[in-house]
This record gives structure tokens, C-alpha cells and sequence, in this order.
């Protein structure tokens, strides 16, 4: 049998990093918190980049295409909209609701260097996809090497 030693200190810090990591999560990021909950929820939005466009898809489920207002002013995206009821039942009736009902609006920023007069936006199965080319400028560029002093076809 053989004698461990006790050390206390051990747990206490196993502790506080565990309450350090409360705080952080609870008030370092109180958006999260607000998007989860209440009429201002965010819209969720993934934005990623190809060769030639920015793509913004986002979830609307409800929402009906033509219920759904696009602008970009400047450098910045903004998708509006609103979600009905589908049919109108009393609150105190309600055991559990979940599905949030009313406007939303969500803005993001968009990367520089889009023809944002080109965008196109298509709607299918609840999901938004807005596509913006991207300008010339901004689009990479194949530069071929060619070696100095080398003939062609020739060693």
C-alpha cells in the first residue's frame, strides 16, 4: 500500500478555472446570449469565397422569398424580413414555444472590391443564397514563370 499526499491547492485551482471560464462564457459574449433568446434574434449566415464571388447563404425557414428585403449600402449587407404565425392561438395556451415569430434583421460586412450591382440572390428550401462577383482587381491572377535562357522544346 503505498501513501499519496494530499494537496489541496490542486482542487482549488481546478475550481476557480472553472469559475474564470463561467464568467467568460456568461459576460464576454453577451450577443450570443441575446441571439438565442427574445424577437431580436440574429438570423444564422454563413459567408465564404471562391475563386470568382462572395456567397452569403442564410436560414430563413417560414419565410416566404418575396417577404425577404436585400440591401448592400457601401460595404455592408443587410437581410430583413418577418416570420408569421401561421395561425393565432391565446399565449396562456401555449405549453412550450420555441419558434420565434416577428421581424428580423441581420447586417454583416462584406469584404472590399465586390460588384455589388451584380448580385444575384436565389431562395430555395429555406435557405437564402446571395451571390456577389467579385471585381476584377481583387480576383487572383495566374502569373506563368517562364525560365531565362531555355529554348523551348529544345535541352
Amino acid at each position: 500500500m503505498s501513501i499519496m499526499h494530499w494537496q489541496p491547492f490542486s482542487e482549488l485551482m481546478s475550481l476557480r478555472q472553472a469559475m474564470e471560464r463561467l464568467f467568460e462564457d456568461s459576460f464576454v459574449t453577451p450577443s450570443h446570449i441575446l441571439s438565442t433568446f427574445g424577437p431580436g434574434a440574429a438570423t444564422p449566415i454563413d459567408m465564404y469565397h471562391t475563386a470568382n464571388d462572395v456567397v452569403v447563404r442564410a436560414a430563413l425557414p417560414g419565410v416566404k422569398p418575396e417577404e425577404v428585403d436585400i440591401t448592400i449600402t457601401g460595404d455592408t449587407l443587410t437581410i430583413k424580413g418577418e416570420t408569421k404565425a401561421e395561425q393565432e392561438i391565446k399565449r396562456e395556451d401555449y405549453l412550450y414555444q420555441e419558434h420565434r415569430y416577428g421581424t428580423f434583421s441581420r447586417s454583416v460586412t462584406l469584404p472590399s472590391g465586390l460588384n455589388t450591382d451584380k448580385a444575384e440572390a436565389s431562395f430555395d428550401n429555406g435557405i437564402l443564397t446571395l451571390t456577389i462577383p467579385k471585381s476584377e482587381e481583387i480576383k487572383p491572377k495566374q502569373i506563368k514563370v517562364k525560365a531565362k535562357g531555355v529554348i523551348e522544346g529544345k535541352k
